[in-house]
């Protein structure tokens, strides 16, 4: 059974390749989601997928691509859409 994952990241995430860097690991792990920056400068993650993957997702999360700096990850588990067909890095 999939479940979703809503995680925000904060920190110097932004302009640092984080996207790329989540969205890297959570299609290694099989997920379904995106990734995205927000306004506020913190990152959104939105993952799908068994629980035990979603899991091993957050210790990526926090230990964040190369020139970053996570300060705090605050994830959050719901049942999942089913709305998403891959992982995407989305810009807007």
């Amino acid at each position: 059974m999939n479940e979703r994952l809503e995680a925000t990241v904060s920190g110097r995430v932004q302009l640092v390749m984080y996207r790329d860097y989540a969205a890297r690991g959570a299609r290694r792990l099989g997920l379904t989601g995106e990734v995205k920056n927000l306004r506020d400068g913190t990152v959104r993650v939105i993952a799908e997928g068994p629980r035990v993957r979603l899991q091993q997702l957050i210790p990526r999360l926090k230990r964040g691509s190369i020139l970053s700096r996570v300060d705090t990850v605050s994830a959050q588990f719901a049942p999942a859409t089913g709305n998403y067909t891959s992982f995407a890095i989305s810009y807007e």
